[in-house]
């Protein structure tokens, strides 16, 4: 056999091949309904409208059930959402049951970044602590 005859089949064996596609971040943030969380997991992403706010910490309601959401501390970062707003919070659900938030987009795109996904949180050690770099 010669070379170009087997590199051709070589060729058309490896095309041949069906290679499965890795999921785009989009489709690997995959949002959750409030009512299916159960354990806790860091990625874990919500939509709904805000209910109730109190300080930084709030509550969503998607439809299925609510849930808490602890947007950190004010001294760090003050939020300014609005009862009634639609937000999409991706964070990770914390011992008490609320979700500790790393990020929260509002519907018209933009977003409030919280924290890092990993590591302690900034604000970790009380504000004295604190880097002095805070969130604008």
């Amino acid at each position: 056999m010669n070379k170009q005859l087997l590199f051709g089949l070589t060729l058309a064996a490896i095309s041949a091949i069906t290679i499965p596609t890795l999921p785009t971040l989009a489709q690997a943030q995959t949002r959750t309904r409030i009512s299916d969380l159960q354990q806790r997991t860091a990625g874990t992403t919500v939509s709904g409208k805000v209910t109730q706010i109190v300080g930084n910490d709030f509550i969503i309601d998607d439809g299925s059930g609510q849930l808490i959401v602890d947007a950190g501390p004010r001294w760090w970062r003050e939020i300014d959402l609005k009862s009634g707003e639609q937000v999409t919070v991706t964070g990770e659900l914390g011992r008490g049951g609320e979700l500790d938030a790393f990020s929260i987009t509002r519907a018209d795109g933009s977003v409030i970044d919280i924290r890092p996904s990993q590591g302690p949180p900034p604000w970790a050690g009380g504000p004295k602590r604190a880097p002095q770099s805070r969130p604008n």
